[in-house]
């Protein structure tokens, strides 16, 4: 089976001791198709020489986490960026770019600036744009409707029905990873169960919200356990709770999910030779 990991930060230093055997895992499962997406301009040549290098599809975009530390100047250099790369088929969009309304402390109207000056960018180049969505659905929703972009994907979606559906009539794909895999996760679940069916792409987010059943508790890692990393290979496994949510079999979901992600990013297809 062929899975698609639309979102997976590969470039990342919790990698960097093992990565070949981090790809070579997800080979195994049947992960060849990766998207790498960039959070800030310092790792933009990372993770387009990954992706060149392993045949996967990268995104270029400044993370909300990541504006406080930014420069005016970064916007050009990722127009810059996008101008260059433009025939590059493993770009395949602007991102990872949105608002985050969950972490403490950060500048909401400088996140605000720069995620409408990144759609201008994806509109400009013709790109969809892999968001980031953390309590932020509706300013995010704000901002397309205002400047409506090539669709793409809302990463790591756990907003209400009602949101979702916005996004969806906007042209979006709603990522679901690690964290459908918990039972206590109620909405993300009743979301994954319910969405129409090419509404939905799969992801890892790795090394980031691992599954449950690599998850640690705050108590294990106060007792020194390591936090867990997610990788790729998880993937198939994360797929088959889908699965069952909806009632597909595995092959069923592999085969949805990929037509899905293509759909969201259409220049994955050219990306990996297809």
């Amino acid at each position: 089976m062929d899975w698609i990991d639309t979102h997976c930060h590969l470039d990342a230093p919790e990698f960097d001791t093992d990565r070949a055997a981090v790809i070579a895992r997800a080979a195994a499962a049947g992960v060849t198709r990766l998207v790498l997406p960039a959070v800030e301009v310092a790792n933009f040549d990372a993770v387009r020489d990954l992706a060149r290098t392993q045949r996967f599809g990268y995104a270029l975009g400044i993370h909300p986490l990541f504006v406080d530390n930014a420069a005016e100047a970064d916007l050009e250099r990722l127009r810059d960026a996008l101008a260059a790369l433009r025939d590059d088929s493993r770009l395949v969009a602007v991102g990872e770019i949105g608002l985050d309304h969950f972490v403490p402390g950060l500048d909401r109207g400088r996140q605000a600036r720069f995620y409408a000056a990144q759609l201008a960018l994806a509109r400009e180049f013709d790109l969809p744009v892999i968001l980031h969505v953390r309590r932020s659905a509706d300013d995010l929703l704000k901002h397309l409707r205002r400047a409506p972009v090539a669709g793409g994907i809302a990463h790591a979606f756990n907003g209400s029905e009602q949101q979702a559906l916005a996004f969806v009539g906007l042209g979006f794909k709603l990522g679901f990873g690690g964290a459908l895999t918990f039972e206590r996760a109620l909405q993300i679940r009743r979301l994954a169960q319910t969405l129409p069916a090419d509404a939905i792409v799969l992801e890892t987010d790795a090394p980031d919200i691992p599954p449950q059943w690599l998850y640690r508790s705050a108590e294990k890692r106060a007792q020194g356990e390591p936090p867990a990393r997610n990788e790729p290979a998880e993937l198939p496994r994360i797929a088959a709770v889908l699965a069952g949510l909806r009632g597909w079999t595995l092959a069923e979901t592999a085969a949805i999910t990929s037509a899905n992600a293509e759909a969201a990013l259409p220049r994955l297809a050219g990306a990996f030779g297809r």
